[in-house]
């Protein structure tokens, strides 16, 4: 009998996928699950530190390294052999933590029988790995809000329950933290049939989101404004699974959901701005905040109410400056975010504001 993608099939399929059918990165049949992004030159002596094993089970799909980690307590969704974990935990130095949840024990294995080795490499042992389903995170030993951030890379299409997996991460997430992760999503919805395709679903392919239906559950699960960070188009070189998949594209993109209450579902303006200060490690001249978001040092730049919030409630706000914190003034949209007033003055749109944020 075929399994639905809901059912513990699917879960079982991708367990086995992961824990025994693939025994490295070379196995993968697409490159899905590879980071094909340049890493950036001050991650690669970290980089070089960590294990072979570990670095040679590597499955993700993009770089979940977001800035200001230090001290910084982190959650690894999906952490598989560790290669993330032990990224993260040099960046997060000896005075944070770095927690790796996978429900994979073949995997798991290889990350805590080199934790010894990298302890020794860093000086320090600060991270720990439970095993676990990331659809049930409220099961584990972990606290509400003790998170400043949490990763995932290439692991939410993975699971067969994602609200369950945003609505737990958000649980978790201290006031101004955020999900910074990379994944797979396809230009429409994958058809059924595929969805219960075990090799398509452990290439990262057939559970795969539609990108509007993700952005929907998002916002069900409370992240009101997600931002895209990066993506990129996916090519199945695989003759047999690209025949499989048909005229469905696929991307791998990264996204950043801040857990801030009460965003607006809309770009609006209420006359604020941000100024950047160029003092976040890496990123002295420009900050790439989000795709839409390229934040120049020293320039007053204009920026709709969501995007002040995430900046002055976050660990990003020593950083800025700021413009107009009191919000209650109102100017309508900004132009080009997505939406735009529907109505029209004297046969024509009415224009907004000409600045804009995006």
């Amino acid at each position: 009998m075929t399994a639905s993608p809901s059912s513990p099939g699917v879960r079982e399929a991708v367990q086995s996928y992961y824990g025994s059918t693939l025994t490295s990165s070379a196995d993968l049949r697409t490159s899905a699950c590879c980071d094909a992004s340049a890493l950036p030159a001050a991650l690669k002596p970290l980089l070089s530190r960590l294990h072979p094993e570990v670095l040679s089970r590597y499955y993700g799909c993009g770089l979940v390294c977001p800035p200001l980690l230090e001290g910084a307590r982190v959650l690894d969704l999906g952490c598989g052999s560790g290669r993330d974990a032990y990224l993260l935990a040099q960046l997060v130095g000896p005075s944070g933590r770095v927690v790796g949840v996978d429900m994979t024990a073949e995997q798991l294995a290889v990350a805590e029988a080199h934790r010894a080795f990298h302890a020794a490499c860093f000086g320090y042992d600060n991270v720990r790995f439970l095993t676990g389903y990331i659809e049930q995170l409220d099961q584990l030993d972990l606290q509400p809000g003790s998170f400043d951030v949490v990763i995932s890379n290439c692991v939410v299409n993975l699971s067969t329950d994602k609200l369950a997996v945003l609505r737990g991460v958000r649980r978790l997430l201290r006031p101004g933290g955020e999900f910074f992760f990379a994944d797979v999503y396809a230009d429409r919805r994958v058809p059924k049939a595929l969805q219960c395709d075990p090799v398509l679903y452990g290439e990262c392919l057939s559970g795969a989101l539609y990108w509007n239906d993700f952005l929907r559950l998002a916002r069900q699960a409370g992240f009101a404004d997600p931002r895209l960070v990066n993506d990129r188009s996916l090519e199945i070189t695989d003759p047999e699974l690209a025949q499989r998949t048909g005229e469905v594209r696929f991307f791998s993109a990264t996204y950043r959901l801040f857990r801030i209450d009460d965003l607006e579902d809309a770009c609006e303006d209420h006359g604020q701005a941000v100024i950047y200060r160029g003092t976040i490690p890496g990123h002295p001249h420009r900050l790439d905040f989000d795709k839409h978001h390229s934040l120049e040092a020293g320039r007053v730049f204009p920026v709709c109410g969501n995007t002040f919030r995430m900046l002055h409630q976050s660990r990003l706000a020593p950083h800025f400056s700021f413009i107009g914190a009191d919000s209650s003034a109102h100017f309508g949209l900004f132009p080009g975010c997505g939406s735009e007033m529907p109505f029209t003055a004297g046969g024509q749109p009415v224009e907004a504001g000409s600045s804009s944020c995006c």
